[in-house]
């Protein structure tokens, strides 16, 4: 299942990493002749690999840089506070959660050089292949598909981080941002993405590897962020209808490690433990500070749940969601989802035989009662690490799915096709209905009051199917990385983030200061250490600009 990451440990890494990605002299250990020789290039194809899981250096950092965007994704929208020991704990974290952001902060610096460092490796490989004699045709034609596809990943995060990006290629081709546009980077973006559909299989044996179906659902999310919404539907429903993917019939058994590669996983990271590699760090170490403390976890306590993302899964007497932003009690209905993905006082947690409860969380004071849950490995599971640095083997999921059928419904609603938007929305809140609820201790009753429906009747208007797609889509996605990101590309993140805030400060004093301004904090900045290296051109004007507000 690991196929990847042990050949990872058996050629060991090749590439090694440096902040200077775009400006790198060739190899210090394998001269031209050995890169392309085909066992030093397998390897090389594997450190490309190797580095989608955010560990770029010697340390055990990567949740600086993490695959899952935690940090990126959930703290800085209104799903997750940052955690931890307090404001001071990982402190640039909570400067990006109150939107104090500047170039400068190691997390925007270290993101940006793990993406491009991905490039780099890519683009290596791309030109030895170009170059090899070692490798039979096919599959040349073969790894030349999956490199492409890995780049246009790499690129694809860059993009939805920082927007205004500097663009290489494996023919040293290169074009700072204000050279190249940001409806270029999507360009090629896309032109990645489609070369691989056309070459890569339908199936592979190595299961780390992308399929053909994988680059034709990303080439969907791709179309999806620039409202291409023609585009978007017809990829989905290629991967849809060909893709042979279903829905996992319990939500709760997505996230265990047995189903790293199962029915729903489209594309995902591949982890492992206890395999030789230095401190494990081909484990989970991009997510390693969310362990929730308690009995059975160390307490670091971070990706704490928000009072606001708490509220936003009850519902009404029939099911549906319910927008008020009343705090839960324990006599509300709640989406079943709600106690699968979050650590909830009295509520049972994993199979652990105890419950959560809120002395689990370190700094209660600050941080409210809630831990994170869904992605959080059972203490009781061989793919958990107890000891440092504690972290798993559970993959992380880039597209699964639920993904793209919840795209196919934004795409069909943006068409006018209010009616099939829906349907697609009730097959992934069918599953939620349907799937195994969390039981009390004693094993006899469910946990909470829980109640959940499809939509039976048709939406009334636009506005209604479009907030339907979006409730829908924070609650099954909720703590995997996208929520902020879809707030950018949905243009509300200034409304809904300050509306957030101007509640949260109330009970979670830390946020007093946080201010989201519309036209800056979509992006971040760009690393001052990047426009400072670029230089300048003859007339003396910087080659690689800030984005707009910083």
């Amino acid at each position: 299942m690991k196929n990847l990451i042990l050949l990872l440990v058996l050629l060991g890494v090749i590439v090694s990493c440096s902040d200077e990605f775009l400006d790198k002299e060739p190899f210090g250990e394998l001269t031209d002749e050995q890169v392309v020789q085909s066992e030093n290039l397998e390897a090389l194809i594997i450190s490309a690999y190797s580095i989608l899981n955010g560990q770029g250096n010697d340390a055990s950092n990567a949740f600086n840089s993490p695959a899952s965007n935690w940090s990126f994704g959930d703290v800085l929208s209104d799903d997750a506070y940052k955690g931890g020991g307090g404001t001071g704990d990982q402190n640039q974290i909570h400067r990006m959660e109150i939107y104090n952001i500047d170039g400068q902060i190691i997390d925007v610096v270290q993101k940006w050089s793990v993406l491009y460092e991905g490039v780099y490796r890519v683009n290596t490989v791309l030109k030895a292949l170009k170059n090899t004699t070692d490798f039979d045709e096919n599959t040349k034609i073969q790894r030349t598909a999956e490199m492409q596809f890995l780049r246009g990943h790499f690129y694809f995060e860059l993009k939805k981080l920082y927007n205004r990006i500097s663009y290489t290629d494996e023919d040293g081709n290169y074009f700072s941002n204000t050279q190249i546009t940001p409806e270029e980077i999507w360009t090629k973006i896309e032109e990645d993405f489609s070369a691989a559909y056309n070459v890569l299989p339908a199936t592979q044996e190595d299961l780390g590897r992308p399929t053909k179906w994988a680059a034709m659902a990303y080439l969907s999310k791709t179309y999806l962020y620039q409202e291409k919404w023609q585009q978007a539907s017809d990829a989905a429903d290629e991967v849809i209808t060909n893709g042979g993917y279903s829905l996992t019939p319990n939500f709760g058994e997505i996230f265990i490690p047995e189903n790293d590669n199962g029915e729903e996983v489209v594309f995902a990271i591949q982890y492992s433990i206890n395999d030789g590699s230095p401190s494990n760090y081909n484990g989970s170490i991009g997510d390693r500070l969310m362990p929730p403390g308690g009995p059975r976890y160390p307490a670091y306590g971070f990706l704490r749940p928000s009072q606001n993302l708490v509220n936003a899964f009850k519902t009404d007497d029939t099911g549906m969601p319910i927008e008020d932003n009343i705090d839960v009690t324990e006599t509300d209905n709640v989406d079943p989802r709600l106690d699968i993905t979050i650590g909830r006082p009295g509520i049972p947690y994993k199979d652990l035989e105890i419950t959560y409860e809120e002395d689990w969380a370190r700094d209660l004071a600050t941080y409210g009662p809630y831990g994170p849950k869904k992605r959080v490995v059972s203490a009781n599971h061989p793919d958990y690490l107890p000891t440092w640095p504690y972290v798993t083997a559970a993959n992380y999921s880039i597209i699964r799915y639920a993904d793209v059928l919840l795209w196919k419904a934004e795409a069909a609603i943006a068409l006018d096709d209010l009616e099939e938007g829906r349907i697609y929305i009730n097959m992934v809140r069918n599953r939620a209905k349907t799937s195994q609820y969390v039981q009390n201790l004693e094993g006899n009753a469910d946990a909470a009051n829980y109640e959940i429906d499809i939509y039976n009747d048709a939406f009334n208007t636009k506005e209604e199917a479009i907030a339907a797609l979006r409730i829908e889509r924070r609650l099954e996605m909720a703590h995997e990385g996208h929520r902020f990101f879809d707030l950018v590309r949905w243009g509300i993140a200034a409304d809904v983030i300050n509306t957030y805030l101007a509640k949260e400060k109330v009970a979670r004093g830390f946020l007093t200061g946080a201010n989201f301004v519309a036209g800056k904090h979509e992006y971040m900045p760009i690393p001052q250490s990047q426009i400072d290296a670029a230089g300048t051109d003859a007339s003396g004007n910087s080659l690689t600009t800030q984005n707009p507000g910083y």
